[in-house]
């Protein structure tokens, strides 16, 4: 195995064709950078250098091994620089799944540009999914972090969940329903319509909070079609298909045909959880939560 300082060495006499200059650079005497070429000339089996009174000269089988020397020590040196930033965790990969409607925040947005310009080396990547199946990827080890609504079920699941924000609900109407004329809107009002959703299998936070707060006010959701995008929950409210209640930040959905307006209940919010595994914290997560309070707090 060819010895990688040897290797350097030649390099370095390579590009000065000198030795004393070489060794001056190396910050070693010359009769030991002498030893070690000769050293390596005896590894490989062929001279690298033609040596007189006056000059050095590469010879032949030197030029010609140049090139490869030069693409094994850049490798080395590549590796050991990766290999520095993923100790101090600013490289690597971060697999992260989002809610649909987190996806339509600023935080969001914001967080991934703000992580992916302080993290060049990390290659980042997203997955949209219902937050039931974020808690599974996150202990089967598929992601690293989720962006959900829903708080995982119990302390017996090995995720846990961090609460970083609370965004507004509102109502997603029909814009030639009467409430599209209210200023604002109670639940009561919107239980009189059918309540679009996700569907009940789909495992979505914003189903749980919506009909906790039906529950809560002894409400009824009356059934209509459902949908597994926010994309379509809204297209089938301007289809006249019933009524929604989503966060604040899907306003930027600004379909025809809708009218959002806020609800009265101040209590009709949804949570920001990045959700994690409970005995795994590695660097690059802690980078990522960390990006992500910033953006909150910077808002």
């Amino acid at each position: 195995m060819i010895d990688l300082r040897r290797l350097r060495y030649f390099l370095t006499v390579s590009d000065e064709l000198h030795f004393g200059r070489a060794a001056s650079r190396l910050h070693i005497a010359q009769p030991p950078l002498t030893r070690q070429i000769s050293a390596l000339e005896a590894d490989l089996g062929f001279r690298l250098f033609d040596r007189s009174t006056r000059n050095v000269t590469l010879t032949a089988e030197g030029r010609h091994f140049l090139p490869y020397a030069r693409a094994v020590m850049e490798q080395v040196d590549l590796t050991t620089a990766i290999t520095g930033k993923l100790a101090a965790g600013s490289a690597g990969h971060l697999a992260v799944g989002y809610a649909s409607s987190i996806a339509l925040s600023d935080v969001f947005s914001q967080t991934i540009q703000a992580f992916c310009t302080a993290y060049p080396d990390v290659q980042l990547s997203v997955e949209e999914g219902a937050s039931s199946t974020q808690w599974a990827h996150i202990i089967e080890g598929r992601l690293d972090i989720g962006l959900s609504r829903m708080q995982p079920p119990g302390d017996d699941i090995d995720v846990q969940a961090l609460c970083l924000d609370n965004e507004p609900l509102v109502a997603a109407i029909a814009s030639d329903s009467p409430l599209a004329g209210q200023a604002q809107v109670t639940l009561a009002e919107l239980s009189a319509y059918p309540l679009i959703a996700f569907p009940a299998d789909y495992g979505s936070g914003l189903n749980e909070i919506v009909e906790t707060l039906y529950r809560r006010h002894a409400l009824t959701c009356r059934p209509a079609p459902t949908g597994k995008q926010i994309t379509s929950i809204i297209a089938l409210v301007a289809a006249g298909r019933g009524v929604a209640v989503v966060p604040q930040c899907t306003q930027t959905l600004a379909k025809r045909g809708v009218t959002y307006r806020p609800l009265a209940e101040l209590e009709a919010t949804a949570p920001l959880l990045v959700l994690t595994r409970k005995r795994e914290r590695s660097p690059l997560v802690s980078a990522f939560v960390e990006v992500i309070r910033k953006t909150i707090g910077a808002r």
